[in-house]
């Protein structure tokens, strides 16, 4: 068993990250072989690519305010619903099931809620005399427009939260209760320290997740546009309004897939490899310093 263990290793993990790594010191585009140019692709993508730098802060973007906005809704959502003594099951169920639509089905609806002309959102709006905005089709809008939709989509996250509070021990906040602790000091000091791997683990997770973000954003952007892949390619369809919505990882899949220039895509993904490897190694000296103190 071991030994199936080493070679799953190295065929799904080794060999694809170094044969990524060689390709990216290459020229390759699928038509003839690669042709060893050193460190021409990392030249271009740090010094040359006009999009990639807009690219990159988009996604530092959903990292910097996505993440932490999912975690304290989603923590917030599960303090509420553990303190509900009447139809807990309902209210649960309620906050859970948008985690379950597919997410291409969910940022088309949303798109659809938040359409400028004839959406809800702005009909509702216009009825009360306010006049609504663009939303996915304002530049300045888009990015928060969809950080909506990530918190609608909370559930999953909820409910990993859910079940680390309802399993914090009881007699802990009665103890605090006892010494007079007022209801900050039992999430700071009971809450927090008890939950506090879980914290960790949505922090990570949510962190890789929003480094590869692609399907929302990518779907808003062409559902907003109005075209389809049958009128313009990907390069057109994705990050409108104005790059408001291109990622990191939809610049790479239009550089491996439209442009075939794999080269130069896989050196875009080495550089997201090492982000975020620096990313997970700075969280994971945080939890130690945590633990150091707790001590």
């Amino acid at each position: 068993m071991m030994a199936l263990g080493v070679i799953g290793l190295l065929v799904f993990f080794l060999y694809p990250l170094l044969a990524n790594l060689f390709y990216s010191f290459t020229n390759y585009d699928l038509a003839s072989p690669p042709k060893w140019i050193g460190l021409r692709n990392y030249s271009y993508l740090f010094t040359q690519d006009p999009r990639v730098g807009r690219a990159a802060l988009n996604t530092l973007w959903f990292v910097a305010l996505l993440v932490p906005v999912r975690i304290a809704c989603s923590l917030g959502v599960a303090m509420l619903l553990t303190r509900r003594k009447r139809a807990a099951g309902f209210w649960r169920t309620l906050f859970y099931v948008p985690a379950l639509v597919p997410p291409v089905a969910s940022v088309v609806g949303f798109v659809f809620l938040f359409n400028p002309g004839t959406g809800p959102v702005n009909t509702v709006l216009r009825a009360l005399g306010v006049k609504g905005p663009l939303w996915f089709n304002d530049p300045s809008l888009a990015k928060p427009s969809l950080l909506l939709l990530g918190v609608w989509m909370m559930g999953d996250l909820m409910v990993i939260f859910l079940a680390a509070l309802l399993d914090v021990p009881r007699d802990q906040y009665e103890a605090s209760a006892l010494d007079g602790a007022g209801g900050w000091q039992r999430f700071r000091y009971v809450t927090l320290p008890n939950i506090s791997p879980v914290l960790f683990f949505a922090a990570v997770t949510g962190v890789i997740a929003a480094l590869q973000y692609f399907t929302e954003a990518a779907v808003a952007s062409s559902v907003a546009n109005g075209k389809t892949g049958i009128d313009a390619g990907p390069d057109q369809l994705l990050g409108y309004p104005d790059d408001s919505l291109l990622t990191y990882t939809q610049w790479m899949y239009v550089q491996g897939f439209s442009s075939f220039q794999l080269g130069y895509a896989a050196a875009m993904a080495v550089v997201l490899f090492v982000a975020a490897a620096a990313v997970m190694a700075v969280l994971l000296r945080r939890a130690g310093v945590f633990r150091q103190k707790e001590k």
